[in-house]
């Protein structure tokens, strides 16, 4: 039934014309395409240049897609792929045509790391359920576009989100949270391979296009690394601070160190430093082993005037729980003592 569906959506798009070229139709545009029961999510690359003719496109590709029997909510994305400028200092990053965002939410936290790996994502989805157990109300954002591991962590691993009036995004919700990924948006087993323009694109219509009217905070789960998606947040949203998330092995701090120094060069202030699998503990004979180097995350911290905000231990208990799409808060002490920890530090960032 869905391949049908798919196929009769692909046919109505070749009735579509490209606002900015008369020879293309929707589908030469079309890089993503998921049916799940009456929704389907569709992605396009579009020419940053045309950006004025984009709500046109954008109406008349719902207006076609809609007409498939059985679809009744219609999801688009925007892709962009900036043409090469000659003679010409290129606009960095292509972003120039998307405004600076306001989003209704108190406070935006990043949680970010220098490399893959360290455990990013579930420091990132374990502060947000700490984060909304004290009673505010607390979103997820899931920026890592081409690893998004969110909806594993949250047990939402198939589901899509609807839309509102507004042609916004409704959040998908678990563990009292608000959670956006485009994980949501995409088979699971689709490869993003966007270039840097496309993921900046991406990420900004996460933010833009959601509804996350009622949020306090909102955590953001960042991919790693130092590139275009950091300087995206950077530039076109309000970050109150980022935490840098990493293992004690000089490896990894080689890198972290790059995340702060690129957060400190956009202005983004820098909460302090979590160091992940710090400890791990025999559960026959409780020996405890420092598998990843001891005390080093922590004298950086202070070399750098940073805040060191706690050590996160390693565990089988949080690997399954986060495999399990469940909270680890409860099942190790540690993890609960260490998170009880950061919210102190974290208190009126």
């Amino acid at each position: 039934m869905a391949d049908n569906v798919q196929s009769d959506i692909e046919e109505r798009l070749e009735n579509v014309t490209c606002p900015w070229n008369d020879a293309r139709s929707g589908l030469s545009c079309l890089t993503s395409l998921t049916v799940n029961g009456a929704t389907v999510t569709a992605i396009f690359e579009v020419p940053v240049s045309e950006g004025t003719h984009h709500e046109a496109f954008r109406q008349s590709l719902e207006s076609e897609m809609g007409k498939t029997e059985g679809i009744e909510s219609v999801q688009i994305i925007f892709t962009a792929e900036r043409a090469p400028v000659e003679k010409q200092a290129p606009d960095p990053h292509g972003m120039n045509k998307n405004p600076k965002l306001t989003l209704p939410v108190k406070r935006i936290i990043a949680v970010a790391s220098g490399k893959g790996g360290v455990g990013k994502s579930t420091v990132a989805a374990n502060l947000a359920v700490a984060l909304s157990q004290t009673g505010e109300k607390v979103g997820l954002l899931d920026a890592d576009i081409y690893g998004p591991s969110v909806p594993t962590l949250m047990g939402l691993q198939g589901q899509k989100p609807d839309t509102n009036d507004e042609k916004k995004l409704i959040p998908l919700e678990a563990h009292g949270l608000k959670v956006i990924s485009i994980g949501f948006l995409v088979d699971q087993d689709t490869p993003m391979i966007w270039r840097g323009p496309m993921v900046q694109t991406a990420l900004y219509q996460l933010f833009r296009d959601v509804d996350w009217s009622g949020v306090d905070t909102l955590v953001v789960d960042m991919p790693p690394g130092t590139g275009d998606a950091q300087l995206t947040l950077a530039q076109k949203v309000d970050v109150d601070g980022a935490i840098i998330v990493s293992t004690p092995q000089d490896l990894a701090l080689i890198d972290a160190r790059k995340g702060i120094e690129m957060f400190r060069k956009t202005n983004v202030p820098v909460l302090g430093l979590i160091e992940n699998m710090s400890l791990f503990t025999c559960p026959n004979c409780g020996h405890e082993e420092h598998i990843f180097a001891h005390g080093t995350l922590e004298e950086e911290a202070q070399k750098i005037g940073v805040p060191y905000l706690g050590a996160l231990p390693l565990s089988k208990d949080i690997r399954e729980a986060s495999d399990a799409g469940k909270s680890a808060l409860h099942i190790n002490e540690k993890f609960n003592e260490t998170y009880n920890f950061i919210l102190k530090k974290l208190d009126g960032h």
